[in-house]
């Protein structure tokens, strides 16, 4: 069986910035990183290489320079990496890009079952969450979000159950294989590579597949097949405060000059 971990190259800044006539990520002079929740993903599928001898393979949409990132993941262990890199792909939404991410996957499975997809809950760039779900959706496969922990993993029954960290609370929940998870950082603990395993990587394969490969119509991807893109990224400004009177010593004055500055803001109702 093999596992699926998609992983992403994103800017190691929050100060991004997007080409005014492409609507598309500045990439010039900006260092990368793997996306932090990917690096869960991975891990979660080595270990089940660990425990259950599954082949792990790893995916990655981008350009050219996006080979750095699978290669870090061959370093920890991955069996195989493939880098989706072509024009045709490039300035994709989380539409396009799940689609191209989908048809990868289709075409591994040709030569291997899939059972397992792993994918980080969201990017740090995008912060959208939506990739996973829409692979997921593209595949048919069954779809369990927000995983915190792996509590068993049947390949007799081919079930797989997992924790859901959701807000104030958690879900345990049991689906059939072919499974999509998305993960969070409270997964697990990613593992460092070993220094045999990273000189390995330097002249391991890393596999380019371009749209040749997949046979994908060129309008439903990259650019041309994104219905939404990014007009503007920025970083909120948030007005400075302003302390009213003294509460500690002067109290009562301090509160009349609160219900002032609120009447003149018309926040109160008399």
């Amino acid at each position: 069986m093999l596992v699926v971990v998609c992983v992403k190259q994103v800017p190691d800044t929050t100060q991004v910035q997007i080409d005014p006539v492409t609507n598309t990520l500045i990439r010039e002079g900006v260092p990368f990183i793997v996306n932090p929740y990917d690096t869960h993903a991975i891990e979660e599928g080595l270990r089940l290489k660990d425990r259950f001898g599954f082949r792990v393979a790893a995916i990655s949409m981008g350009p050219p320079n996006a080979e750095a990132t699978l290669r870090k993941a061959l370093a920890l262990g991955v069996d195989r990496a493939i880098l989706l890199s072509d024009r045709f792909f490039g300035g994709a939404d989380t539409l396009a890009t799940s689609k191209v991410l989908a048809a990868a996957i289709e075409r591994l499975a040709q030569d291997e079952e899939v059972g397992v997809v792993i994918c980080g809950k969201q990017t740090i760039d995008g912060d959208t969450a939506q990739v996973g779900p829409g692979i997921a959706t593209r595949l048919h496969f069954s779809q369990l979000t927000l995983v915190d922990r792996v509590e068993e993993f049947d390949e007799g029954s081919r079930k797989i159950r997992v924790r859901r960290k959701l807000e104030g609370r958690h879900e345990e929940v049991q689906a059939p294989l072919p499974v999509l998870l998305t993960v969070v950082r409270e997964l697990n603990r990613p593992r460092y590579p070993t220094v045999p395993m990273r000189l390995a990587s330097v002249d391991a394969k890393v596999e380019l597949w371009d749209n040749a490969v997949l046979g994908l119509d060129v309008n439903t991807i990259g650019l041309k097949g994104s219905p939404t893109w990014v007009s503007k990224i920025f970083s909120p400004q948030r007005a400075k405060g302003e302390i009213l009177g003294d509460s500690s010593t002067e109290p009562e004055d301090a509160a009349q000059l609160l219900i002032d500055k609120m009447l003149e803001k018309d926040l109160l109702a008399l």
